[in-house]
């Protein structure tokens, strides 16, 4: 048994030295507009790619937790693209969106068919480890809007206008997307939730939160305070928080960033 156990682990040794280290070279090869720690983790069917990194927090240094970028199909640095964040749900990472929905060949599909234009996808973390069972509040919405967006603003061609960036999440990253949105809906289009609610909820940062805290992370009550600015602005919405002021949600034509959502959650 001894001689056997000892002949699989040399087995298991010679597998993983000739499946790990040739993929780990290969990795190194293709170029990319992302700083060198990114690497490439998948590749979707028409060439989209999606690389993991870290994105620094100027506010939390100790955060070492990667990100998840998306990069369409024969990106080009002279064009701008549409801008799409995603907010994972607790306990949860970015993996939820680059394995669990499978984006490289969900976000390929929808712009080989024409269904969407080009775009590029982030996915940061929140919480310092994935045992974080919170909300998208506090730090990690400060994270999302002073590091991420400018992170990805600096390095990428990403379209600087609020009309081409979209947030949207799973569970709790849904109400984050919403929260996040219409608190800032000068930074903001599209918003969408999957799965999401729209009450803030007593854990991570509003565990011991006053009611005049909670209102102000309560979309519903954002959504009617701010509803003559987000009509001004044109926000478009795909979740039912809009409906909270009796009016139907309000999509610009075309919708390229909503079409993008659906086409992440249904690939």
């Amino acid at each position: 048994m001894t001689i056997r156990f000892a002949r699989v682990l040399v087995g298991l040794w010679v597998l993983t030295a000739l499946l790990v280290h040739p993929a780990a070279a290969a990795v190194q090869q293709p170029s990319s507009p992302l700083p060198k720690p990114f690497v490439r983790i998948d590749v979707g069917p028409a060439g989209g790619s999606v690389w993991q990194g870290l994105i620094r927090d100027r506010s939390l240094p100790q955060l070492q937790r990667p990100s998840v970028v998306y990069l369409p199909p024969h990106m080009s640095a002279g064009t701008r693209y549409t801008v799409l964040y995603l907010l994972h749900g607790f306990r949860g990472s970015p993996w939820q969106f680059s394995a669990g929905l499978n984006l490289a060949a969900a976000a390929d599909r929808a712009i080989a068919s024409g269904a969407v234009r080009p775009f590029i996808a982030v996915a940061p973390p929140a919480g310092l480890t994935s045992a974080y069972d919170g909300e998208w509040a506090g730090p990690w919405e400060d994270y999302l809007v002073q590091d991420v967006v400018p992170w990805i603003d600096a390095h990428l061609p990403a379209a600087r206008t609020r009309s081409e960036r979209a947030i949207a999440g799973l569970s709790a990253g849904g109400y984050g997307a919403v929260d996040i949105g219409l608190r800032h809906p000068r930074l903001f289009g599209t918003l969408a939730a999957w799965s999401g609610y729209f009450r803030p909820l007593r854990d991570g940062p509003f565990r011991h939160a006053d009611a005049r805290r909670l209102a102000a992370h309560d979309p519903s009550l954002i959504l009617r305070r701010r509803a003559p600015l987000l009509r001004r602005l044109g926000t478009a919405s795909t979740s039912p928080a809009k409906r909270a002021t009796g009016e139907p949600p309000r999509w610009r034509s075309p919708s390229p960033v909503s079409s993008t959502c659906c086409g992440c959650r249904t690939g």
